[in-house]
């Protein structure tokens, strides 16, 4: 049987060649739009950053404070947002979170912009999204440092790279809850807004997106705390934020800055997760 495990591993399918045939294609060819996106991707970061350095820090727990009271109308949700800030602060970690929050808002902004239309367009053509979920699938098992290779190779190091990997990663979750959602309109609903003339774009409107709502949040949800994940594989490219200390414990076997750094990522996920929360809401 030797011969016949030779023949299988001398013929080797060139998956790994041919990705870099196109890569090297694509950065030869198409160098004009991953200068596009590089330019407004680093726009967009470089205004969220500022947007949230602009207040002090007592007067950005506040209008975290605010904007929690508004969202879940729960004064104890408000009090461990303003205790889990004020520890960010006390650790050291303040522009650190600042930096992640913003790679994080920015891959939210990204991924609900495009994976709400596309679930969208899947949920109503059954087909498409036969053709798409096995992409999906591989989107989001490919190891997430794959994706950094060619974010290094197309935009060089920095936060954009890092925004780009983790677009990639998070991008499906959005995509398929919104299909789900979608998908899940009552068929009552649909039989009565067609019953009174609704069109296409009224019933997708007023009855299959108000429907799809909750799904819709936990998918904003899913890509925050998805994106909140990546911030210290992003660091490994450049990125800033409270990956970097991460990263730096562990190449110094610092055990209090892992335990740190680590510790103040749970606490911000856990914080955007309350604010977040569609239960929580009366």
């Amino acid at each position: 049987m030797d011969w016949l495990t030779g023949l299988v591993t001398d013929n080797k399918i060139p998956v790994g060649a041919t990705a870099k045939a196109v890569f090297d294609w694509l950065n030869a060819n198409a160098a004009w739009l991953f200068n596009a996106l590089s330019a407004a991707m680093d726009w967009l970061i470089g205004r969220i950053l500022a947007g949230l350095e602009f207040p002090s820090p007592f007067a950005f727990i506040a209008i975290a404070v605010a904007l929690t009271f508004a969202l879940q109308r729960n004064w104890k949700t408000c009090l461990l947002v303003a205790l889990g800030l004020l520890f960010i602060l006390n650790q050291g970690y303040w522009n650190e979170m600042q930096q992640s929050l913003t790679l994080v808002l920015a891959a939210c902004i990204v991924c609900m912009a495009i994976g709400v239309p596309i679930g969208i367009a899947a949920a109503h053509r059954p087909r498409l999204y036969s053709w798409m979920r096995p992409v999906l699938d591989l989107m989001q098992t490919l190891p997430t440092f794959v994706y950094l290779i060619p974010a290094i190779v197309f935009f060089g190091i920095g936060m954009v790279p890092g925004l780009l990997a983790t677009v990639i990663f998070v991008l499906p979750a959005p995509i398929r809850l919104t299909q789900l959602g979608i998908s899940s309109t009552p068929d009552s609903l649909i039989e009565a807004a067609r019953a009174f003339g609704a069109t296409n774009r009224q019933l997708l409107w007023k009855v299959e997106l108000p429907s799809a709502l909750p799904q819709i949040m936990a998918g904003l949800n899913q890509t925050i705390m998805l994106s909140l994940s990546m911030v210290v594989i992003a660091a490994l490219v450049g990125a800033s934020g409270l990956g970097v200390p991460v990263v730096r414990a562990l190449n110094s076997v610092n055990t209090s800055l892992g335990f740190e750094s680590g510790f103040v990522i749970v606490v911000v996920a856990i914080l955007l997760d309350r604010m977040l929360r569609m239960e929580g809401r009366k």
